[in-house]
């Protein structure tokens, strides 16, 4: 049945005028290059429009949804391709990698067949050095059969430079001057302490040998050793930084290495006081106490910035008077021109040669020393430390790792009973008591700030114990900002310390409103 006989039926059964029929038939009619006929359709019906159903005479026309599209397996067929596509983009990229280190072997091998001792030697220079390296480097890379892109080629060219003239895969962040300390825990787990974060980065040392020999390459530079005779070493570098190494067999997990970077510009109190580490009002009183000749032990724990604020403490010093400096690795940073400064000494490998921190302590006596200035006491030095500053050393400054004042007089003790001394605890704290004027901690916090936490005076023996008493004081009732940063501040307490007459005697007067508690 043609579409014009299906509009005809339909006309005569809604009785619609003839003249109407006629022209519907007429528009109906196929032309010369129309599509064939659709198949009959049952005259009960009403043919509808695609995605249509058809529906009785007379009924709506209801809608028919499009085929469903099975969406689960058009996911599952693009998941499979991202796939494979992945899975040779890595395969690619592991190929690649593995022939870069097989190329980077052949060229560390042909440098130590053509340099040999000169890449170890110190006394080579530098320059010349690294102009051989890149001669070598030139000749190899340039033999390839199959030649490496450019980002390649450069990638080889500085890892290799690195790995020879610098210290392998860490060298990158010894340039960085926002890192302040690298710890290698593993030659495949590196960290970083930036901004006073911790950060686990993705460089690693190709295995176990590659970074013992950025270890022996280190500490050879400064006329050491670590091997399993001797294991471990604690060193100054050439560049004031401060590297500590542990190797197998008491590095269980493989060789470690940590190295606390030194800075050229050390921080001054200015630079503290920006970062908020303590007040200006503060500072003007620290500033004070030193010049008036206090003894002051600045505590805190690891990474707490002990060493930075004895630096600016020791920056107060008048530069008239003769400052002598002990530490087991020379960090201070003294601007004054009297200044001897002596290191500690380990023991050789005969065990003999050893020079600590007490015999320095015992010799400085003999310098006619102002002030002693000691790194860090740890041991029984803290004896010869308390006696310098009862024997006429005012104005002596140490550190000395502890959680709080209270603690930091504990300690005290303790190192005091290492020296080997029957003395009473009683006794050890009437030294203490009279020795040290006031102690200044100092504490790292959570977002990686660090703060003077508490200015104490050490007062005096009441009975059996030394009385403590908090000049400024860290409130925290501010809480945090947003980004985790403290809120806080360093308070005065309102009370007036009583060695502000020992002070006058250096003819240093501190305005009382310092202490007042409305101050900022």
């Amino acid at each position: 049945m043609t579409m014009g006989s299906l509009r005809d039926r339909l006309a005569a059964a809604t009785a619609r005028p003839e003249g109407a029929e006629n022209a519907a038939a007429t528009d109906a009619a196929p032309s010369a290059h129309a599509e064939p006929a659709a198949p009959p359709a049952d005259p009960g019906f009403v043919e509808s429009s695609p995605g249509r159903r058809l529906a009785p005479v007379g009924e709506a026309v209801q809608s028919i949804p499009p085929p469903a599209v099975n969406s689960n397996a058009a996911n599952t067929a693009a998941a499979s391709v991202t796939h494979e596509a992945e899975v040779r983009r890595k395969a690619f990229v592991t190929t690649q990698n593995d022939r870069i280190e097989e190329l980077k072997s052949h060229i560390h091998a042909e440098l130590l067949k053509q340099l040999g001792p000169q890449l170890y030697d110190i006394k080579v220079d530098q320059s010349e050095l690294a102009k051989k390296v890149r001669e070598v480097l030139k000749d190899v890379l340039g033999a390839q059969e199959r030649p490496l892109s450019g980002a390649d080629r450069s990638r080889v060219t500085l890892e290799i430079t690195d790995d020879i003239l610098g210290n392998g895969p860490i060298e990158p962040f010894l340039r960085d001057e926002d890192v302040t300390e690298v710890m290698v825990n593993g030659f495949d787990s590196i960290y970083l302490e930036k901004s006073g974060r911790l950060t686990k980065v993705d460089a690693r040392f190709s295995d176990e040998a590659h970074l013992r020999r950025t270890i022996d390459k280190i500490v050879s530079r400064i006329g050491r050793r670590v091997d399993e005779s001797s294991p471990m070493v604690d060193a100054r570098l050439p560049d004031g930084s401060r590297v500590n190494a542990v190797v197998p067999p008491l590095a269980v997990d493989g060789s470690s290495l940590t190295i606390r970077k030194f800075s050229a510009d050390p921080l001054t109190a200015a630079d503290l006081i920006r970062f908020g580490s303590l007040s200006e009002r503060t500072c003007d009183f620290l500033d004070a106490c030193v010049r008036g000749r206090l003894n002051i032990i600045v505590s805190g724990s690891t990474g707490a910035g002990k060493t930075t604020t004895l630096n600016v403490l020791s920056s107060f010093i008048p530069t008239d008077e003769r400052i002598v400096t002990i530490e087991d690795a020379a960090e201070l940073q003294l601007h004054q021109d009297h200044v001897v400064r002596l290191e500690s000494r380990p023991a050789n490998i005969e065990g003999k040669g050893a020079v600590n921190i007490r015999d320095l302590v015992k010799n400085s006596l003999r310098m006619r020393p102002d002030r002693i200035i000691v790194g860090e006491v740890r041991d029984a030095s803290a004896l010869d430390m308390l006696q310098a500053m009862n024997t006429g050393h005012d104005g002596s400054i140490c550190t000395l790792h502890s959680n709080g004042p209270r603690d930091t007089l504990s300690r005290m003790e303790t190192m005091v009973l290492m020296a080997g001394m029957d003395l009473p605890i009683r006794a050890i704290r009437e030294q203490v008591a009279s020795a040290v004027d006031m102690i200044v901690h100092q504490a790292r916090f959570r977002d990686g700030s660090r703060h003077i936490t508490h200015v104490t005076e050490v007062e005096r023996m009441e009975g059996d114990v030394i009385t403590l008493q908090d000049i400024f004081v860290y409130d925290h009732s501010a809480g945090f900002d947003e980004n985790g940063k403290s809120r806080g501040r360093l308070v005065a307490t309102g009370l007036r310390p009583k060695f502000l007459d020992k002070m006058l005697h250096s003819n240093v007067a501190v305005d009382p409103m310092v202490f007042a508690t409305d101050g900022r």
